[in-house]
């Protein structure tokens, strides 16, 4: 992998999704080969349903991405792109098949129907964010049995991401959550707070992680204050901040 490729996924990052740019930086020098690609791939992924009104165009757009998940778990050669080259080099075929199944469910951003009960948008939330994570600590060469724990806080950081999201997912006339209300929208924080794992995970692991710095800040606001969430005041940067350089001296220990 050349610095051009991984200076595109580190720009385009940048651009799209500033909160996981942050993490990278703070993420040992190493890791960041992995990290920007995979990253940037998702931030190309996540933004595909919006990109067009055509489902038709969306469901091409987010195919590209799988044909090119597909060629790295082949082993064969991966096409010419400033994201996809890299990613093929940063991959492991394991984790490209782990993310893979993430992408399918994006087709869900296009479509009108809501979820129909939280159990339906925590499986989303966890095939997606919790995926993501997963991949990317198999990626830096987590073990098997961090599992569980990786896709539990890639969960809780989907969530937080996804509370953020609402006012304008509201906007575009969607029903993004099945209980709106906001005692039902500050319980299902507190669920995500109360089941945060305690395992103590690989260093690989932990530095994976440290892209759901945000999770416990915004949730602990979800929780205690869920209408901040109506209102998209859930950032707080002081305190992500704090967050940030504590579990990124943790992931070096």
């Amino acid at each position: 992998m050349n610095s051009t490729d991984l200076s595109a996924s580190a720009t385009l990052l940048a651009k799209a999704d500033p909160d996981r740019f942050r993490a990278v930086m703070a993420a040992p020098r190493p890791s960041r080969a992995v990290l920007f690609p995979l990253y940037a791939a998702n931030a190309e992924v996540a933004r595909a349903p919006w990109a067009s009104k055509e489902p038709m165009i969306v469901a091409m757009r987010l195919q590209w991405w799988r044909d090119v998940l597909g060629e790295i778990i082949a082993g064969g050669p991966v096409r010419r792109h400033e994201v996809a080259t890299p990613l093929g080099a940063a991959l492991s075929k394991e984790a490209a098949a782990v993310w893979e199944v993430a992408i399918e469910l994006r087709l869900k951003d296009c479509e009108a129907r809501p979820f129909e009960d939280t159990s339906e948008l925590l499986h989303y939330l966890e095939q997606t964010g919790g995926s993501l994570l997963w991949a990317a600590a198999l990626a830096l060469g987590a073990p098997e049995r961090d599992e569980r724990s990786v896709r539990k806080i890639g969960t809780a950081q989907a969530l937080a991401n996804y509370f953020c999201a609402l006012p304008e997912l509201e906007a575009r006339g969607k029903q993004p959550v099945p209980d709106g209300r906001p005692e039902a929208l500050a319980e299902l924080a507190r669920s995500q707070l109360q089941d945060w794992p305690r395992d103590h995970l690989s260093q690989a692991s932990r530095i994976a992680c440290i892209a759901a710095f945000v999770a416990k800040p915004r949730l602990k606001v979800a929780a205690a204050m869920p209408e901040r969430i109506a209102t998209g005041k859930l950032v707080q940067p002081f305190r992500e901040s704090l967050t940030l350089l504590k579990v990124s001296a943790f992931a070096r220990m």
